[in-house]
């Protein structure tokens, strides 16, 4: 309703009795990898997201899917099944919650920023382990994967140090 209507006009009572009958269903659908979407820094210095929705056939397929699967659930006697109101849009990128791909990583420096231990290519001393070097998250939330991911690259990080592992404590 916000895309219609300032949330601030709309009545607590109306927004309240709307809500006490909805059921709200969001479909996330993975974002696939784009060279053109991307953080470029403006003349001025400012920061600039370039981004363009993909994967919307996808997206769409799952969507008709879900509401495939809904079509049955319909019970004439019970009056929140009776009503249907329907509205269909992308969430805007400041709905966005995991940024992934800003940082490309390989083993060719003219192409991307990392190597494949997220570590820069012109810098000894620093290593990326967050999402940015992922390319996608199959439309999953992706903290795991980042755990992981800086647990592999901890480990490469002790044996290049030759850093050697505590004992462990007697029991």
């Amino acid at each position: 309703m916000s895309d219609w209507l300032p949330p601030a006009l709309v009545p607590d009572a109306f927004s309240g009795a709307l809500a006490q009958r909805m059921l709200s269903m969001l479909v996330i659908s993975e974002d696939l990898p784009a060279q053109d979407n991307r953080v470029r820094i403006t003349p001025d210095g400012r920061l600039r997201l370039e981004y363009e929705h993909n994967n919307l056939e996808g997206h769409e397929r799952l969507v008709q899917t879900l509401k495939a699967s809904l079509d049955g659930f319909v019970d004439h006697a019970h009056p929140i099944s009776q009503h249907h109101l329907q509205l269909d849009s992308l969430l805007p990128l400041y709905g966005t919650a995991h940024q992934l791909g800003t940082v490309r990583f390989g083993t060719d420096p003219k192409s991307s920023v990392l190597d494949p231990w997220c570590k820069a290519h012109e810098l000894d001393n620093l290593y990326v382990v967050d999402t940015s070097f992922f390319v996608s998250s199959a439309a999953v939330n992706p903290t795991l994967t980042t755990v992981a991911n800086a647990m592999r690259v901890g480990d490469h990080l002790k044996e290049r140090l030759g850093a050697r592992t505590p004992a462990a404590a007697p029991t």
